[in-house]
């Protein structure tokens, strides 16, 4: 049974559709932007973190990582509630739980339990960003939907533009505790207006969304659709480029290039609004080029930013330029990847959209878990992890974009 087939009754709640497109658009980013909120508001203040509990390098870095792992798996969960139940109340209880987590976190007495507080807070901010993507393919056809992502993720980067320099700002004049609150302040915004502006956008709920025969049998049409493996691998690769950034820019810049907390933040700041740029630049090639050929040319800027980073730490170039202009090129890149990516991979499914999210966002962090593992035990006081990790999943990035995008990758709508 294909999830287009599968038995289904029409919603009596009013689709989003009767909401403003622009406040469809502030929403999404919101849901969205509670990642980069999540992940980048904390990262001025690791290197505090991790001395103040007297942890290893290994144990700040599962605050991440954890957190990411639990992001994905709980995501093979809400995907199908929000296919059974709708997308509303999947997310007003996500909400309400990320917020919980995130005041649990900033109490946590030990690391140990900021590890548990973190992997909760995680499961619930997959709520949000599942239901995000979701959302967009219960309005949109695919190519209007990475429009429309690119515009939501405009905005995810421009909430992300201020993470960083608020949380070394923050850390600075207060503490590292303070840092990790702040989320609990956005979460709790977002989920004010989500429960008094969202109106329900699934037009038909799946009834056998949650029985196991049924979601083996999605999971596997999913699963065997070349456009959403091509799309899958793609948002996997950018997000590990991020995610290698992320889990050791903080230890890099501060502690290997002598940066203030305040100073990495502009750092972050400046990663940013390249991502930014980037979107846009996406929305002026999406009508020029199309989905393949926008992917195929970001990729091209990908390997170059990645190539020219990894060549430089080779040649023992250690300094904030040297790793600050090749990011440059390759957020600039991921400000295509990500909207066409995430858009592509949940086009061929308009009746499964969030087992198609759950699916691609659990393949995202599950891989985002391998490289923080990694990072973990491969700091060695140098520049090299971040950047040879960087090159490695540029090179996966165009490989990708040139042989699987551009053969699969023009989703059609079903």
């Amino acid at each position: 049974m294909s999830p287009s087939s599968a038995p289904a009754v029409v919603s009596s709640v009013p689709l989003s559709s009767r909401m403003p497109p622009a406040l469809v658009v502030v929403m999404l980013a919101l849901l969205l932007g509670i990642q980069p909120v999540t992940t980048d508001l904390y990262l001025p203040a690791l290197p505090a973190l991790t001395h103040g509990f007297g942890a290893q390098v290994s144990d700040a870095q599962l605050t991440l990582s954890a957190l990411l792992l639990a992001f994905g798996c709980a995501q093979l969960v809400l995907g199908p509630l929000s296919d059974r139940f709708g997308r509303r109340p999947v997310l007003l209880w996500g909400l309400t739980a990320y917020v919980i987590a995130a005041v649990g976190g900033a109490l946590a007495p030990s690391m140990d339990l900021l590890i548990v507080w973190r992997t909760l807070q995680g499961a619930a901010m997959g709520a949000a960003v599942m239901a995000a993507r979701a959302v967009v393919r219960d309005l949109y056809q695919p190519v209007e939907g990475a429009r429309v992502m690119s515009r939501a993720l405009t905005g995810l980067g421009a909430i992300a533009c201020v993470c960083a320099p608020l949380g070394g700002l923050v850390s600075d004049l207060f503490n590292w505790r303070i840092a990790l609150l702040v989320p609990a302040l956005f979460g709790a915004l977002t989920l004010g207006l989500i429960a008094l502006r969202f109106n329900e956008t699934l037009a038909s709920r799946n009834l056998q969304a949650l029985r196991a025969g049924t979601l083996l049998r999605t999971w596997a049409l999913v699963l065997r659709n070349p456009t959403f493996l091509a799309f899958c691998a793609l948002t996997t690769a950018s997000y590990s480029v991020l995610f290698t950034f992320l889990a050791a820019s903080s230890f890099v810049f501060i502690q290997v290039l002598g940066l203030t907390k305040t100073q990495y933040g502009l750092v972050m700041l400046w990663n940013s609004m390249a991502y930014v740029a980037g979107t846009m630049l996406c929305r002026r090639w999406l009508p020029r080029y199309g989905v393949r050929r926008s992917v195929a040319r970001a990729a091209a800027l990908s390997l170059t930013g990645g190539s020219a980073m990894g060549g430089l730490a080779l040649a023992g170039v250690q300094s904030v330029a040297a790793i600050l202009v090749p990011l440059t090129l390759v957020m600039l890149a991921h400000g295509v990847h990500q909207p066409c990516g995430q858009s592509g991979a949940v086009g061929p499914f308009p009746k499964a959209a969030g087992a198609a999210s759950a699916l691609n966002g659990f393949v995202m962090m599950l891989a985002a878990f391998g490289v923080g593992g990694w990072l973990g035990t491969h700091i060695d006081g140098t520049v090299l992890p971040l950047a040879m990790g960087m090159w490695f999943w540029c090179i996966c990035v165009a490989l990708i974009a040139w042989t699987m995008v551009w053969r699969y990758g023009e989703p059609r709508g079903g």
